[in-house]
């Protein structure tokens, strides 16, 4: 007998985009759910936006002409999540569009810029494995955990995360065997070359580089503008 079900709708997926995001940050689950959906860009103008390792996308909307509906919003981090989260414009487009969204969703740093905007308070999230500091400081409840979720609120930790972290939420949106379908599809089927994909692994003196190469500056002035927003959402 034929299958008679209809099919389900394609997924609306939102994307923000600001210069210096990580394009694996939003490849990763952009790779498993836009399989099953349509996917739209939002920045600041419709100029390609540079990722930080050089690669551009090209937004399909602005902050300001978005009206519609979306089943999943996500937020990728990278190096430039620090002046993302002093983005005004970035900010009042996740407030005004997040309550309507059906998830909302960051990886990496990504959940430090939701948090900014007063998203995550008292809700379990993860971010990148240096940020936990961060992340507690915009008022989250950090969980080292490679993908949390509580309710609608659905979060990955660093980079790679977010291709398990797209699996997941596709098992959710669709169904397990639907994820499992895509998984396939993907090849996603990982051997990482060495055991040091997380601190604990690599051990202290590959710790100390990764810092020294992502910038303890950098990382300072994260914990401190997320501090600092927390306190303005206070006031």
């Amino acid at each position: 007998m034929a299958d008679t079900n209809p099919a389900p709708d394609p997924l609306e997926i939102g994307i923000i985009l600001y210069p210096g995001f990580t394009l694996l940050d939003l490849a990763g689950p952009q790779s498993a759910l836009g399989l099953h959906g349509r996917t739209q860009f939002f920045a600041r103008t419709l100029d390609p936006v540079v990722s930080d390792t050089g690669a551009a996308v090209v937004p399909t909307a602005t902050f300001t002409h978005f009206e519609g509906r979306l089943d999943v919003l996500l937020v990728p981090g990278g190096f430039g999540t620090n002046d993302a989260m002093r983005d005004e414009a970035l900010r009042a487009f996740l407030v005004r569009v997040a309550p309507s969204a059906g998830y909302l969703c960051s990886v990496c740093s990504g959940s430090l810029i939701l948090g900014t905007a007063g998203l995550l308070a008292n809700r379990r999230a993860t971010t990148h494995w240096t940020l936990f500091e961060a992340l507690e400081a915009v008022g989250a409840v950090p969980i080292h955990e490679r993908v949390v979720n509580d309710g609608n609120i659905w979060t990955g930790g660093g980079v790679t995360a977010g291709i398990d972290f797209g699996l997941k939420l596709l098992a959710e949106l669709r169904s397990e065997d639907v994820a499992k379908l895509t998984q396939l599809m993907m090849e996603y089927d990982p051997e990482p070359p060495f055991a040091t994909g997380n601190p604990q692994a690599a051990g202290p003196a590959l710790v100390s580089a990764a810092y020294a190469a992502m910038g303890e500056g950098t990382i300072r002035e994260t914990v401190s503008i997320a501090a600092a927003r927390a306190a303005e959402m206070r006031a």
